[in-house]
């Protein structure tokens, strides 16, 4: 019979405390809150850092999780995947040519972002200001993105099928992988060579 009472109380002694002013409540959600530190208030500083490194940010996923290695990790990864001094000397050119496409696009990528940061901060975006920057970032993002994704593209003829599973393997991608019948495709209809 107690518990019975106690049942009926109970929601009604909730409501009491939800309502009652000084009663603790949840603090509002504050996601962005610190960020307004940032340097450019869009990107975080491992960002920043990525683009002047020429690194890829993350743009070259549809290519690295669906079976076209990228150059950087290739060479990480050499000794494992058993790389031939030809292959390791074709893939370090493929980087080194990577970066020095990435490097400068990343750097008007940061420079188009402060641009737009700053027209905010000064009070003096209007929305045909807006859509221009806005424009002018998507272009360099796709040039960006689009320089990355190559370079896999790239990549991935110069490994064997057997080198691009082991990749795989060795970044934890196994699960879930296309399976093309031991070729990559390509946009160009290229597969890997085979390195004897």
């Amino acid at each position: 019979m107690w518990s019975f009472c106690w049942l009926g109380v109970l929601p009604s002694l909730a409501f009491f405390a939800a309502s009652t002013p000084g009663v603790s409540q949840p603090a509002p959600s504050q996601p962005y809150a610190g960020l307004q530190m940032r340097e450019i208030k869009a990107l975080s500083d491992e960002e920043i850092a990525d683009l002047r490194a020429g690194r890829g940010m993350g743009m070259a996923l549809p290519a690295e999780l669906n079976g076209y290695p990228g150059p950087s990790h290739v060479l990480e990864l050499a000794a494992q995947l058993g790389l031939s001094e030809q292959q390791r000397g074709n893939v370090q050119t493929l980087f080194n040519s990577m970066k020095a496409e990435a490097v400068p696009i990343g750097q008007r990528l940061l420079a188009a972002e402060q641009a737009l940061n700053w027209q905010f901060v000064e009070r003096g975006i209007t929305p045909e200001r807006l859509k221009a920057a806005t424009a002018e970032i998507g272009a360099i993002r796709s040039e960006l993105r689009y320089t990355h994704l190559k370079y896999h593209l790239s990549t991935a003829t110069l490994l064997t099928p057997d080198q691009i599973r082991q990749y795989a393997e060795l970044r934890g991608y196994t699960a879930g992988m296309p399976s093309h019948g031991g070729h990559v495709p390509s946009m160009t209809g290229a597969t890997p060579h085979q390195h004897k």
